[in-house]
């Protein structure tokens, strides 16, 4: 195989059709397979060389948990730009993420926000992201403030504990044309709800990130987009489905029912057997193909549970109890 970094690179912002998809995407396996030593051992403990894959569904899918453990990289003589690092709320350890080229990173979220929003100088951004501003290595953090940067809004800002600015902030942007977006971790758009109640819409988006394990009593999507659109008074709640091991996102726009990029796809495994593939309607284990994960792995078995709609998008309704277990650790034999 000919294909270098720089072939993917060029190529993945430029997918037009599933064709295209699956054809860089076998591309991008068999270039793994070749320089990421840990995906490459992987595959050949299940018994799969790579010209047995020929299609998307013979693709394995590394299990998230790796990247506790292990460095993920197909680069591993060179020094990484920066390492993104997951909460350690379980306390069974944290994911990092070598990134190499944070400028890739950028091209992904920022195409990949614009999108589906339009060109972010459009919008204000407000970052209601304390438990992530805590600490080093988010890539949350990181992507807010490329995104607060490029919208050049003299409100665009990071909101840590001073709630009351922040609600001062939105109710005097209230009276304006301009979009507002409001980015929270999802414990503190709820402590948010609880002390205030204010009138966001129709320009101001609240979008919720995730983030409430180890924080607060979990809920389901339901009532939590029902308690926030009752205090934010507004018909919807967008969501960013996102990760650390993840250089794209996914988003909902107040379905809870989430689009990808054209260079990120979604797939379902069966919860029994994580060599399993389900189809439409059915719940199972959410397996990531990320396209822009080019120097680490771009095929990840989450530990979120989900379901598959017709229409191509997916819903995300938790995560697997044993997701710290790893009990599909192949290297530990």
């Amino acid at each position: 195989m000919t294909a270098d970094r720089e072939y993917f690179k060029d190529k993945i912002f430029t997918i037009a059709s599933n064709r295209d998809f699956e054809r860089l995407a076998l591309e991008l396996f068999e270039y793994q397979c070749a320089n990421n030593a840990l995906y490459g051992r992987f595959i050949n403990l299940l018994g799969i060389t790579p010209d047995m894959v020929k299609s998307l569904d013979k693709i394995p899918f590394l299990p998230i948990e790796f990247f506790k453990d292990f460095n993920v990289t197909c680069r591993p003589n060179d020094e990484p730009e920066a390492v993104f690092t997951s909460s350690a709320t379980s306390g069974l350890g944290i994911s990092k993420h070598l990134v190499y080229d944070l400028d890739l990173y950028e091209q992904s979220f920022i195409k990949g926000f614009e999108l589906f929003y339009g060109p972010i100088s459009n919008y204000c951004i407000l970052a209601l992201l304390p438990s992530y501003l805590e600490r080093e290595g988010s890539s949350l953090v990181y992507m807010a403030d490329k995104l607060i940067k490029l919208s050049k809004n003299r409100d665009s800002d990071f909101y840590l504990n001073n709630l009351d600015h922040l609600v001062l902030t939105l109710e005097s942007r209230n009276t304006l044309e301009e979009k507002t977006l409001l980015l929270g971790v999802t414990f503190a758009l709820l402590n948010l709800a609880e002390r205030y109640k204010m009138a966001t819409e129709p320009n101001c988006i609240v979008m919720d990130t995730g983030g409430m394990k180890g924080r607060r009593k979990e809920i389901t999507r339901q009532e939590l987009h029902g308690q926030l659109c009752e205090a934010f008074e507004c018909s919807v709640i967008h969501s960013e489905y996102g990760m650390t091991e993840l250089f794209s996102q996914a988003y909902s726009q107040g379905n809870g029912q989430y689009q990808c990029p054209p260079w990120m796809r979604m797939t379902l495994r069966d919860i029994n057997d994580p060599f399993g593939k389900i189809g439409v309607g059915a719940t199972g284990g959410i397996n990531i193909i990320d396209l822009a994960n080019i120097d680490t792995c771009a095929f990840i078995a989450t530990s979120d549970i989900g379901r598959m709609h017709p229409t191509g998008t997916f819903e995300v309704l938790g995560r697997y109890d044993y997701s710290d277990v790893r009990g599909c650790n192949l290297l530990a034999v």
